[in-house]
């Protein structure tokens, strides 16, 4: 009765296996991700381990059929231990170094040699069952080791509960090795305990399946944030460049309706600039040297005018200052400022000369009759002078 429950349990435990290993299988696949192939190699592993099990109960071989069964058994059951914490680490770092396949195949080929010495199927639990627990015991502290991810929290509280039972399996192994034991009803529980728990190692692998999902999902939802916030401030900066001059540095006329919005209810001073005789200087010089005219024109604005004030390079020669809680007179001394400075112009350079038009924009005004209106006082300055 116990052989035959020995080898349902065993066979539900396949099935289950077999459907684990399959949705990694698709999940990496389709997922396209490196940490997800010791995974699918871990539970292809595993599923080996149960063949060599469901060998031993249905064959129950002896002598050195019983070593080779159990050899496989345990190399095949540690290379899938091996496996799940390199999983785990990879999760946690994606950066970091796979699992040293020699040095890997090296372990467990030594640590299966030791089937030389275990005489029984009981003792051979006892010691898989120990090491199973601690390399599981290895993998959970890994998991829940800073920097702790939500993902892998459920990963590693998964690994230890597999560690606890495995440690309790061990346990039940053990006390049915004790000889010359009484029977008693104790332990009739503890042989139909070892010939059922498969169906527990069932719902343990299921959890652990799930925890690793688990820990997938919240690796991609962290890239996929990030990959988002990236996306984000590449956009910022592309809409930055598209708002600005490339040839002053100044903010362009796209820049205008954000800045109308945040000067227009309480109101702001315009100043609106247009530089004499600048076609001549194009014409005489090339344009090149125009254009170093207007980048001088531009660090004239940002020496005499205040870091919080607007400068917008409007068109051509045309430009813009929008200055918050600025009155007309402190403007008009400002301008006088940029006139001096531009004045001076370095050696071989053409002076450059301005003519400008300041008018308020009321709160809550109509910032463009604001801005026509400083346009026409521009041009009625520009006739003044040309009339002096």
């Amino acid at each position: 009765m116990e052989l035959l429950l020995w080898r349902w349990s065993l066979a539900v435990q396949f099935a289950s296996l077999a459907m684990i290993t399959v949705f990694f299988a698709v999940l990496a696949r389709s997922t396209q991700r490196v940490g997800l192939r010791s995974w699918v190699l871990a539970w292809s592993v595993n599923l080996l381990a149960l063949g060599c099990s469901l060998l031993y109960w249905y064959w129950q071989p002896k002598g050195a059929g019983f070593a080779l069964v159990a050899g496989s058994y345990m190399a095949t059951k540690t290379a899938f231990l091996l496996l799940v914490i390199d999983g785990t680490q990879r999760f946690r770092r994606p950066d970091s170094r796979p699992l040293a396949l020699g040095r890997g195949a090296a372990i467990v080929l030594i640590y299966s040699l030791t089937v030389l010495f275990i005489p029984s199927i009981a003792v051979l639990g006892v010691v898989q069952n120990i090491v199973t627990g601690g390399l599981f015991a290895l993998g959970g502290y890994l998991a829940l080791s800073p920097p702790r991810l939500v993902g892998t929290t459920w990963l590693g509280a998964a690994l230890w509960i597999r560690s606890a039972l495995s440690f309790f399996e061990a346990g039940v192994f053990a006390w049915d090795t004790v000889p010359n034991r009484p029977s008693s009803t104790l332990l009739d529980l503890v042989h139909s305990f070892l010939a059922a728990h498969s169906f527990i190692d069932t719902g343990a692998e299921w959890l652990l399946a799930l925890a690793c999902v688990l820990a997938l999902s919240e690796r991609v939802e962290r890239e996929l944030l990030r990959y988002n916030q990236d996306l984000l401030e590449a956009q910022e900066g592309l809409r930055r460049l598209a708002d600005r001059d490339p040839l002053t540095g100044l903010a362009n006329r796209r820049s205008l309706p954000e800045l109308w919005s945040v000067v227009r209810p309480q109101g702001a001073l315009l100043l609106f600039f247009d530089l004499n005789g600048f076609k001549t200087i194009n014409d005489t010089h090339g344009h090149h040297v125009g254009d170093q005219c207007l980048r001088r024109f531009a660090i004239g604005l940002r020496e005499c005018f205040r870091p919080e004030d607007a400068l917008v390079r409007f068109a051509g020669d045309e430009f813009l200052v929008i200055a918050s809680n600025l009155d007309p007179s402190a403007a008009r001394e400002r301008a006088g400022w940029l006139r001096s400075r531009l004045h001076a112009s370095p050696e071989g350079a053409p002076a450059v000369d301005f003519s400008v038009g300041i008018v308020a924009l009321e709160p809550g005004g109509d910032p463009e009759a604001a801005l026509n209106e400083a346009d026409q006082s521009m041009y009625r300055a520009k006739h003044g002078r040309r009339s002096s």
